[in-house]
């Protein structure tokens, strides 16, 4: 049985549902009474949780100005899937070779959570249902350091991913792509898999491009 979570993790939870789901958008004060007051907590919980996100990269404090969530510039996001695009594929030819049927079984579920959650416009089931998919393919590469970074790099992305998937064509494409990486995946076909991760990554940035520059 999962033990209860602490206030600050119960804090936590909630800030990075909020950034998740787009209620706290990159650049946006965060206004830490009104959140205190909102979740029934003290400042000091709320304090500690934003000092974890701070050292996620997912939210920036400037003195006399307080905590707002980080916004990527278009150098920023770029070289973040960059980072990506080389550890999450040396992931993926590694684990494609150790893939069992119970490591394709816990893809195929997380898939399936994405489509509900796609299905009923849950914007927030749909990504921690998508983060559940990918890191499903990259774990039985055996390979926890670089996978710590590699989360890390999906940590600073969370707000922007909230607005990728805001729009129903990006979330068909999503459930599209997801549907081919699974079959690479089940052909223990490494060339296609990290073709396709990487033309599935080259999709989000694509759209991401234009809405940072806006």
């Amino acid at each position: 049985m999962r033990r209860p979570p602490t206030t600050q993790e119960f804090v936590l939870d909630e800030l990075r549902r909020s950034i998740s789901a787009g209620e706290l958008a990159p650049g946006q004060p965060i206004r830490q009474d009104g959140i205190a007051q909102r979740l029934g907590v003290s400042r000091v919980p709320l304090r500690e949780a934003l000092k974890t996100l701070e050292a996620e990269g997912q939210v920036i404090y400037q003195p006399h100005r307080g905590y707002s969530v980080a916004e990527l510039s278009l150098s920023d996001l770029l070289e973040v899937y960059r980072m990506r695009e080389l550890l999450e594929g040396e992931a993926a030819r590694v684990a494609v070779d150790r893939f069992t049927e119970t490591d394709l079984t816990r893809v195929a579920d997380a898939q399936q959570d994405v489509e509900r959650a796609a299905e009923r416009g849950d914007l927030v089931a749909m990504i921690a249902a998508n983060r559940r998919f990918h890191f499903a393919l990259l774990e039985p590469a055996g390979m926890p350091r670089l996978l710590r970074v590699v989360r890390t790099l999906w940590d600073t992305t969370d707000a922007y991913r909230a607005v990728y998937y805001n729009a129903e064509p990006n979330r068909a494409r999503v459930r599209a792509e997801h549907a081919e990486i699974i079959r690479a995946a089940r052909d223990r076909d490494g060339e296609e898999l990290t073709r396709l991760l990487g033309q599935h990554r080259e999709h989000a940035v694509q759209d991401l491009r234009e809405t940072i520059a806006e």
